[in-house]
């Protein structure tokens, strides 16, 4: 009977900490950012098959991503902690860098970024 006894309440803590380990993750997940905007030329017309450049300044790590048709970019799943840079680029033409701050507590940051294409 005590082995019985000891061997439920080992069940019962598995499984409040397996609960517990959930609600961290979701925590976590909740706390994540993301950032997203439109790639434009200086007329403000979407820019659609720029790369833009995300990089974590903390790690020096950099995802890209490829504008759609409407110049729209997103990267999500962003560490809230770790500041970023982030331009975009488009057939040897360059936006200004810009950044996000680990003090921006956003979820969800809209940045514009304007290239202006190289005179010939």
């Amino acid at each position: 009977m005590n082995v019985r006894r000891r061997i439920c309440g080992l069940a019962v803590l598995l499984s409040l900490l397996a609960a517990v380990g959930g609600a961290q993750d979701k925590k976590r997940e909740a706390q994540l950012r993301t950032v997203r905007g439109v790639v434009a030329d200086k007329s403000d017309s979407p820019l659609s098959g720029s790369v833009v450049f995300l990089k974590n300044v903390r790690t020096n790590s950099v995802r890209s991503s490829y504008t759609d048709d409407n110049g729209n970019y997103r990267f999500s799943g962003l560490d809230p902690n770790a500041d970023y840079e982030l331009h975009a680029e488009k057939e040897g033409a360059k936006s200004p860098t810009r950044t996000v701050s680990s003090f921006d507590s956003r979820k969800d940051i809209v940045l514009n970024l304007k290239i202006e294409k190289k005179k010939s």
